[in-house]
């Protein structure tokens, strides 16, 4: 059971305005001074910051005091057509019909046309289910083109009271008379914690080193060496402890990733003091997972796992590869990721 409020650009302003609140959560809505809308969604725990009518990018997640979010060169999230013009965020929502790094053959923006999507619909829902009382943002986004594709893509956020946990779904459903492509990654770009451990529970059966070099990435002598290295036994990266190798980003691609008897497969990024970062997903939604990790002057993030349904290197490449998805018209593809902030005492739990 729940309660539906419909949002309208014109209720956002300089000033935060309250929007909802109750005995667990509470909205506020406010403009940053790039002209941006935002939703500042609170429960006991801490907050998510969430772009609407921008792609419904989760701009920042703050959770026990604890900032999720990577270190970056945006003090805002600023209007741009492509992620790269606002590469601040925790969260965007990467595809939907092409996405990844392209390459000199591709014709498409760096992770597709979804992260900063103009939103046609936004609302709140709050209300209560099995799993207890919930607040969640949702929208709905049509992308049509003349004698080309057409979809519809809603994607939400939930957050759950007294959590640092919360759901992020997307759900795409193609308007076309013809199949379409897809390609889709969740991608959370958590903050750089020195010291941390990678943690997977139920483990894979192989991590691959990426070896193809993007033209962003420019190589330097030593970590150049640092890479044949992983190359040969990419299962030593297991601590987040050379940051001065991390400098161009190193990608890793995950193979055969075990999942639990409710089909869920767990990945944490454990924190010396005790607590982590947390991501659960289904590998029948997700048949791919990577692991992004650089750090320098101007970017620290640790991706310990990047879900997705193709590996990150264009659409020519993953197309040669048969990683793009085929959704037939009228058919709708539905995923779901948990994520967050474990305290000490539940990362514990979880793991025993």
């Amino acid at each position: 059971m729940s309660t539906r409020i419909n949002l309208y650009p014109a209720l956002f302003g300089e000033a935060p305005k309250t929007l909802l609140e109750s005995e667990q959560f509470r909205v506020s809505a406010s403009l940053y001074p790039s002209g941006v809308l935002a939703l500042e969604l609170t429960n006991s725990r801490g907050k998510l910051v969430v772009l609407p009518y921008q792609g419904q990018m989760i701009w920042d997640a703050v959770f026990d005091g604890c900032d999720l979010t990577m270190s970056n060169l945006f003090s805002q999230p600023r209007p741009s057509p492509t992620v790269i013009g606002t590469y601040g965020c925790f969260m965007f929502h990467s595809g939907l019909l092409r996405n990844g790094c392209p390459t000199p053959e591709d014709d498409h923006p760096l992770h597709g046309e979804m992260p900063c999507a103009a939103m046609d619909r936004a609302w709140l829902e709050v209300g209560e289910d099995s799993a207890g009382p919930f607040l969640r943002l949702g929208g709905e986004y049509e992308y049509a083109q003349g004698f080309g594709d057409r979809y519809l893509a809603s994607p939400s956020v939930t957050l759950r009271a007294d959590s640092g946990l919360f759901d992020i779904a997307m759900s795409v459903t193609n308007l076309a008379g013809k199949p379409m492509d897809l390609m889709y990654m969740a991608h959370m770009n958590y903050a750089y914690v020195e010291g941390a451990r990678f943690i997977e529970p139920l483990g894979f059966e192989k991590v691959r080193l990426r070896s193809s070099v993007p033209a962003h990435v420019k190589p330097t002598p030593a970590w150049s060496r640092y890479m044949e290295q992983l190359a040969l036994e990419p299962e030593q990266f297991q601590t987040l402890d050379r940051p001065d190798l991390y400098d161009p980003e190193i990608v890793f691609f995950f193979d055969g990733v075990k999942a639990d008897t409710n089909g869920d497969a767990h990945f944490l990024l454990s924190h010396p003091d005790g607590a982590a970062f947390y991501t659960r997903y289904r590998p029948d939604q997700f048949d791919h997972a990577a692991r992004w990790i650089l750090h320098n002057a101007d970017q620290q993030v640790a991706a310990f796992v990047l879900p997705a349904t193709c590996e990150p290197e264009g659409y020519r490449a993953e197309s040669a590869k048969g990683h793009v998805r085929a959704l037939a018209a009228g058919e709708t593809a539905a995923f779901k990721v948990t994520t967050g902030y474990l305290n000490k005492a539940e990362q514990q739990a979880l793991i025993r």
